[in-house]
């Protein structure tokens, strides 16, 4: 199976395909920061990247401690989604999160999966240990370190080892899928996603869970922070990059190099793909016009013809489509769109 990269740059207008795993008692916040940001993802992009499934072991209803309930499909004996999501349900002895087939019915068909909280501490326990390798919530490492003497789980935020993604869960499950969005689509789609949700800044997955004193950085680069902020004050009206790296203090060159390593493009392309960005979603949710959108996004020529390079439709079209409920359109949240 190719990297999710190889296979963003081969079809810019794939879908993507997310189940999501829950037991009887999963975490709400879990289960509707993927919803959430799957769901505002496809609404701010022109091609709507991801659909959804929630499965549990015999399908039907599964509530939540909270006291809410959703419908669910029974696991696929081959799934096909792309990658999985496994809720925790703030019991980590509960039966219901041993599911090492399941995993690895995902894992052998080269999908990968994210075990979120107490599904990543079964999962360490299952394992033995997790030899700094693997993370869980905090509160669960205490539990297995007092319990089974299991002491060497990672504390970041999550933890990638192979097709096998385990993750602290909780709140930081927004950072978590906000990773994955920008890996799939664009970072500059990614943040347009956390504006919305006012999700300042995307925690990156070594960083360290919030109890361990961590200050949160928006990619964990000072100058690469400040330089984001700058482009992110300076929409309608673009500061030249030669202007943004004399500020800094750096080279173009040292800028550039951050902008490879961290966020896999380069500081023209980004900037663009932002405001390329605030465009859509000023062209989806108000009635300005194509070409006052193009001036509020620093676009004053050329805005239609390069909206159509990198969203594969015209503005108007999009419009139109939209005001007519095709592609693209929000529809119940059992459609997964």
């Amino acid at each position: 199976m190719a990297t999710p990269d190889k296979l963003k740059a081969a079809d810019p207008a794939r879908v993507w395909h997310v189940d999501i795993i829950v037991t009887e008692g999963f975490v709400l916040t879990e289960m509707s920061a993927i919803l959430e940001v799957l769901r505002i993802s496809n609404r701010v992009l022109a091609q709507p990247p991801f659909k959804w499934t929630v499965r549990s072991l015999q399908g039907g209803r599964v509530g939540c401690r909270a006291g809410l309930s959703v419908d669910t499909e029974p696991f696929a004996a081959k799934p096909d989604a792309d990658f999985a999501f496994f809720l925790g349900n703030s019991d980590p002895d509960h039966p219901g999160l041993s599911m090492g087939r399941v995993i690895s019915s995902y894992t052998c068909r080269g999908n990968k999966v994210y075990l979120l909280a107490e599904a990543a501490a079964r999962y360490i326990r299952d394992q033995g240990g997790g030899d700094g390798r693997l993370t869980t919530h905090w509160e669960n490492s205490a539990l297995l370190r007092e319990r089974m003497g299991l002491n060497d789980s990672s504390h970041a935020l999550a933890s990638e080892d192979g097709l096998v993604v385990t993750c602290a869960g909780m709140g930081s499950t927004v950072d978590i899928i906000l990773a994955l969005v920008g890996r799939l689509t664009s970072a500059a789609a990614q943040m347009t996603v956390g504006n919305i949700l006012l999700h300042e800044q995307v925690r990156d997955f070594s960083s360290l869970q919030p109890f361990a004193g961590a200050k949160p950085t928006i990619t964990g680069d000072s100058d690469l922070d400040q330089c984001i902020r700058i482009m992110q004050d300076n929409i309608e009206e673009p500061v030249p990059i030669s202007d943004i790296v004399d500020e800094l203090g750096i080279s173009t060159r040292s800028l550039e190099r951050k902008f490879k390593t961290f966020l896999g493009t380069t500081p023209n392309g980004f900037y663009r793909e932002m405001r390329l960005s605030k465009a859509n979603n000023l062209l989806l949710n108000t009635t300005m016009s194509v070409r006052e959108i193009g001036l509020a996004c620093g676009f004053p020529n050329g805005f239609s013809s390069l909206y159509k390079s990198f969203f594969g439709i015209t503005p108007f079209a999009l419009r139109k489509r939209r005001r007519m409920g095709g592609d693209g359109a929000e529809k119940p949240l059992e459609a997964g769109e």
